[in-house]
């Protein structure tokens, strides 16, 4: 991989984590973000290589940890923020908040609160392409605890009986809410589940971006040949808890301070680029900074923005006539 598309990747894992990092502290100590927020730390390798493996109009869905996600498919941090704030300017108008993210122009649909629901949608996508003729592809995102739901097996089994052209992407972070995998799962691998539906099916270092952009370009290339959904088991972990009320009291004790030490995504990246490119420390200290006031503009920027006009609350439902507003 060059130069260029490594830095590309390293500022946006940097953007992610540094946005995720000022967002915790807007909710929890300046009180600007209400409601849930379920942080992306720790994870930022699966949505940084894996959106970077699709091409323009393949399809994204994720479930309710989609900020990551958000910014990865180009979503401008201001709007994202805007979101998080409930503001007017947000990407979906201050209606959706942290759990609902979507952009129509970017196809990414979310962001979606129902756990495990949105495999479901993932599949529609697919088949939607699969009818249209055409090379598209979606990237369907959930984790580990979304594979004992019911919409998982029937999502899983129609794609398989229909070859649809899907990626199911499990970032397999070790814990389903505060329950271990272990405690949870009859099969505590994931990539046993989608083997049961006969879908090809890979373990993959998600702390590593180079083998998460591997692994996704072939599994999106394996689609586009007309071979049917295809699963990765992306394993991660996050270091903050399943959302913010979670102080992650469940986890043995040096769990996290290994992973951070020994796996973190940004990290290893950076020793690469320090190694292989020769790099001097200094210029991934700039990239941080810069991503710094990106960030600090985008909560400048959200702050002075306007909350949604009360004239506008029935915009974008149906009513009772079945006329959109």
């Amino acid at each position: 991989m060059d130069k260029e598309t490594l830095l590309d990747w390293y500022r946006q894992m940097v953007l992610i984590r540094r946005f995720e990092e000022r967002s915790d502290e807007l909710y929890q100590l300046e009180g600007k973000i209400k409601g849930f927020l379920h942080l992306y730390i720790g994870q930022e390798a699966i949505a940084v290589g894996s959106i970077a493996a699709r091409k323009d109009g393949d399809h994204v869905i994720t479930a309710y940890r989609d900020h990551g996600h958000a910014l990865a498919v180009g979503i401008p941090a201001t709007e994202v923020m805007s979101e998080l704030m409930g503001k007017a300017t947000g990407v979906v108008g201050g209606r959706g908040g942290s759990m609902h993210m979507a952009s129509k122009e970017r196809t990414f649909w979310g962001g979606y609160g129902i756990v495990g629901a949105h495999i479901s949608l993932g599949v529609g996508l697919a088949l939607a392409e699969k009818y249209k003729g055409s090379d598209g592809v979606c990237l369907c995102y959930f984790g580990d605890g979304a594979t004992n739901i019911g919409y998982f097996h029937e999502s899983l089994n129609m794609a398989a009986v229909w070859e649809l052209p899907i990626v199911f992407i499990c970032e397999n972070n070790k814990y389903g809410m505060g329950t271990s995998i272990e405690k949870a799962s009859a099969a505590p691998k994931m990539v046993d589940k989608a083997k049961a539906y006969k879908i090809p099916a890979k373990q993959v270092d998600g702390m590593d971006i180079l083998a998460v952009y591997e692994a996704t370009e072939k599994a999106i290339a394996a689609c586009r040949k007309g071979k049917g959904p295809q699963f990765l088991e992306m394993m991660t972990y996050r270091y903050e808890g399943h959302s913010i009320g979670d102080r992650t009291r469940y986890r043995p004790e040096g769990e996290l301070d290994k992973w951070r030490d020994e796996k973190d995504p940004i990290a290893t990246l950076q020793n690469h680029l320090l190694k292989e490119f020769e790099m001097a420390e200094e210029d991934l200290i700039a990239i941080d900074d810069e991503v710094m006031k990106e960030v600090n503009e985008a909560v400048e920027f959200s702050d002075e923005s306007p909350l949604p006009e009360q004239d506008t609350l029935f915009n974008h439902i149906y009513p009772s006539n079945g006329e959109v507003s």
